[in-house]
This record gives structure tokens, sequence and C-alpha cells, in this order.
């Protein structure tokens, strides 16, 4: 499989894989983002809505102070209602998009993310170009896995959006974003890493690693040479 991002073929001979698995390869995993988390930590449509009512309660008080007719304050509510539903309905359509278009897959060599609304492209990430996983909590027992990649793979921040790590614009860390079961999916591609490295090379090394932000957990991987 090609390296590094790739468009997409138009029949998938294995869904979220661009080609079959040489012979030796496994999948472990496969799995997409939540609809609902996606919309509610990625595009942050709690925020939006709140936003939007507080606008409503300002018109509403901004109104009454002010001497307005009660119908022009009924109207500016009903504007602004209007349009924090026309944009809760487009960031939901998104994120269901996403949902939709999007597909991970672990196996025993390699990451490969196949993502895209518009434009269906593979990200192709064997172990072996990877530095380091780290975690990010969310609510439940969800949340986001990150991908370090060694240096010299430039991978790019607006063509990888949103599955990268947030504020990462110069190393940027592709992710596996809004998972229900992360921290499952997390020690599945540590152990994976691991096992594949022991057998390339005799021997692996799984080292936590100390700077990563409190609430996130990490791994990274040696292998010798």
């Amino acid at each position: 499989m090609k390296q590094f991002v790739a468009r997409e073929h138009e029949m998938e001979p294995v869904p979220g894989l661009p080609e079959r698995l040489p012979n030796g390869e496994k999948m472990l995993w496969q799995g997409r983002p939540s609809t609902r988390l996606l919309a509610r930590h990625l595009l942050k449509n709690r925020w939006i809505s709140g936003y939007f009512l507080i606008l409503a309660a300002w018109a509403v008080f901004g109104g009454l102070y002010d001497g307005r007719p009660l119908a022009g304050i009924v109207f500016s509510v009903a504007v602004l209602t209007a349009l924090a539903a026309i944009l809760i309905g487009m960031l939901e359509l998104f994120a269901w998009a996403v949902h939709k278009t999007t597909l991970y897959t672990i196996t025993t060599q390699r990451v490969v993310i196949r993502f895209g609304v518009a434009f269906s492209m593979t990200l192709n990430l064997p172990f072996k170009q990877l530095a380091a996983i780290s975690m990010a909590d969310l609510p439940g027992g969800a949340g986001h896995v990150a991908i370090q990649v060694l240096p010299g793979h430039q991978i790019s921040w607006l063509v990888q959006w949103p599955h990268v790590r947030g504020w990462r614009f110069a190393n940027v860390e592709p992710s596996l974003i809004c998972l229900t079961d992360a921290r499952k999916v997390a020690d599945l591609l540590a152990l994976a890493i691991s096992q594949n490295a022991a057998v390339t090379s005799g021997h692996s090394r799984l080292a936590h690693n100390d700077t990563v932000p409190q609430g996130a957990v990490s791994a990274s991987v040696e292998a010798a040479e």
C-alpha cells in the first residue's frame, strides 16, 4: 500500500482500504468517529447553542429596557432562533458526513485512515514510521488517539483535518478522533506496535511518556536497528 495521503479508489476491495492486505497481515480493528461526539466536542455545537441563547436573552431584555414593541422583540428572537437552527443543523450534518465517510483501520502492521467528505482519501501509516501514540480523554470513556510520526514524514494539517491532534501545526499528528472506545483502541494499537516490533527486530521497548498533559496517556515504541 502507498504511504502518506492518496486518493481513494472508487471501489474498495476491502472497506476502508485501497487494496487487499498483503499475505501475513491481518486486520485487528475498524471503527468510525461518533457523530454525537464530533458535534459536541469537535464542532462545539453546545457552545454555539449557548451563544445564540445569550443573544436571544439580550434581545429580550434589551428590547424591554429600550421600550421596543413586543412584536419587534419576538421577531428578533425568531430570527436568532432560525439562524441558530440552520447553523446547528449544518454542523450536525457535517458531523454525520464525517462519520459516514471515515473508517479507521488497525492491522498487524499499520494504521489506515480513510477520510474525506468531499474527496475520499487514504492515509497509510506503517508502524515503522510511528514514534508515539497518545490518548486524550473525553467524558464517558471516549477520546481521541493521536499518532506521532517520525521526523521527515510531512503531513498536511489542512488536508488531514479533522483527523488531527489540535494545535500541532508544525508536527502534525494524525488522530483517530471521537471514539467511544478510545482507551481500548489505544491499548490495542500499542500492543500491535510492540508485537510488530518484536517480530521485525527481535525485541521492542514500550515506554510511557511523562510529558503528555494531564488526562492523557502516551506510549512510545523504539525498535532495534
